[in-house]
């Protein structure tokens, strides 16, 4: 029952905090209220406002160089500008792992730092153990943190474990089944499934996953792909046009 009240109040109360510095101007922020700001930005789907997501992180950590979830957080960004296909440079690449490196060192009791941080690793370095160690040490901080189950599933997909993503990915929506998110939860799940060869059960999830935002470009890609597997040619190649002029939502 607690792990439930937990996991229903977390997203809620970021949102609030989110909502909350994005009302106050520009030159009264600090760099917390920036990272917020950047925070509600980079979870936008339009490639401009992730770019302001990473300006806005980067204003943070102007102000203190040593703030940890601003360098995890352009890291994420630039992780899930790679994921879409938005071009990024090898100088992207390289500055972020740089700043979640830096972010692991000083955020080692930081359950949001250290699940994004180990996110990336895994994304953008293909640094499957290093990741799950970090974010195996942000579930033992915080066992309750659906993100940080959610990002335990990418990583374990990246790694080729599909059976411990399933069930990493169906606790984070056990513990927060209003999220935010729950579209990329449901995807996830879908990716978990394809990977272990359930391709009907993955279809239904990445349907649910674009019924909740139909612009999902990873969603979308998994569509065709497992359309493809299915033998269902004609579905695919109308999703592989949808692919080309995705709708915003």
């Amino acid at each position: 029952m607690a792990s439930s009240v937990v996991g229903a109040i977390e997203p809620r109360l970021r949102l609030s905090e989110i909502e909350r510095a994005a009302r106050k101007p520009t030159e009264s922020l600090d760099a917390y209220d920036l990272f917020l700001r950047a925070l509600s930005e980079g979870q936008k789907p339009d490639p401009e406002r992730r770019t302001a997501a990473i300006e806005l992180a980067h204003r943070a950590l102007a102000i203190d160089p040593s703030y940890a979830p601003a360098a995890a957080l352009i890291g994420a960004v630039r992780a899930s500008q790679a994921r879409d296909g938005i071009p990024i440079t090898d100088s992207d690449i390289d500055d972020a792992l740089r700043l979640v490196r830096r972010a692991l060192d000083a955020g080692r009791d930081d359950p949001d730092v250290l699940w994004r941080s180990g996110q990336v690793l895994a994304m953008l370095a293909g640094e499957h153990a290093a990741a799950l160690n970090a974010i195996d040490r942000a579930l033992t901080l915080n066992p309750n943190s659906a993100p940080s189950w959610a990002s335990s599933a990418i990583v374990n997909c990246y790694a080729n474990r599909p059976d411990a993503a399933i069930l990493a990915i169906q606790r984070a929506m056990q513990l927060s089944p209003l999220d935010p998110l729950a579209y990329a939860f449901k995807f996830v799940l879908a990716y978990a499934m394809m990977l272990a060869g359930r391709y009907e059960e993955a279809l239904e999830w990445v349907d649910r996953s674009l019924h909740d935002r139909s612009s999902n470009h990873a969603a979308i890609r998994g569509k065709v792909a497992l359309c493809g597997y299915l033998g269902r040619t004609e579905e695919a190649r109308k999703w592989v046009r949808r692919r080309s002029t995705p709708t915003r939502r």
